[in-house]
């Protein structure tokens, strides 16, 4: 009876024994405001930082404005002044294009007049033949004019050949003696006097041809000597020269080479006026 009454005594002494459970209780709690005051701590730090960089941030930020407002401040001052040159150009661009309007006129005035110019130089002069027929007929082997030619040069001929030298400015006229395919049998002189009759020393009558090509070269001898007399007589064809040439039997009145052919054919026989322009001369060595 004793022992169970001092077992319910002890039982009861335990029962109301809590120090134990509330120093757990304590120790608990001290580490969770541990861990609370930790975690704040970490925050605090966390924000902290975060503020500082957000500052540093914000710093670089605001220096990064300014500069960019210094350049904005640049760039409108040059856009200023590309307004203003862009305005210059502008008035500059008007004026030349008003300038380029007035010289497109005026060259395509020259233009037109150069192409008619052009145009007129290009058409070929024509070719005045003088058949040997007629009135103007030469006496077999002969270079003497017969008195119609002599007129028709003097005269006619003279007003066609200024008129279409002055058409295209300067040009040397061509005196081409022609012959058909008769043999010469003749003893010629040319080699010794053509020179002397070609200056005027000589008449042409004092020639002598041994050949056709000395016949046709006599007789465009002859016409370029009349039309230097009209041309110290009287002044006109001033500045034009003259070439004798001869070819002899060799050109047919189509310009072809002639075959052999020893009969006489009076369309053969012509004088043929061309006009050349006086060109430059190049020579060709092989030195």
């Amino acid at each position: 009876m004793s022992k169970k009454r001092k077992l319910r005594s002890h039982e009861a002494i335990e029962s109301l024994n809590v120090w134990p459970s509330f120093t757990d209780l304590m120790a608990n709690a001290f580490m969770i405001i541990s861990l609370f005051l930790l975690l704040a701590l970490f925050k605090s730090l966390f924000l902290k930082y975060a503020a500082e960089e957000s500052e540093q941030n914000l710093s670089d930020t605001e220096r990064q404005v300014r500069l960019l407002q210094r350049e904005i401040a640049t760039l409108e001052n040059e856009l200023g002044e590309s307004t203003s040159n862009v305005r210059q150009l502008n008035r500059a661009s008007a004026q030349l294009r008003q300038l380029l309007l007035s010289n497109n006129e005026q060259s395509r005035s020259r233009v037109d007049i150069l192409q008619s110019e052009i145009k007129r130089l290009k058409s070929a002069p024509p070719v005045v033949v003088i058949q040997d027929s007629g009135g103007f007929q030469f006496d077999s082997g002969s270079a003497a004019l017969p008195n119609k030619l002599k007129n028709y040069i003097s005269q006619d001929l003279v007003d066609r050949i200024e008129k279409i030298s002055q058409q295209r400015s300067l040009y040397v006229v061509e005196i081409i003696g022609h012959t058909d395919g008769q043999i010469n049998f003749s003893n010629g002189n040319l080699d010794q006097q053509l020179e002397e009759v070609a200056q005027g020393k000589l008449p042409v009558e004092s020639l002598k041809a041994g050949s056709n090509a000395d016949l046709g070269l006599m007789r465009a001898l002859e016409v370029v000597k009349q039309l230097q007399i009209v041309q110290e007589q009287t002044g006109r064809l001033d500045g034009v020269q003259f070439r004798a040439y001869s070819a002899a039997q060799l050109q047919l009145p189509s310009g072809e080479f002639a075959l052999s052919n020893r009969n006489p054919d009076a369309n053969r026989r012509r004088i043929e006026i061309r006009f050349s322009p006086l060109g430059k001369a190049e020579t060709v060595s092989n030195k």
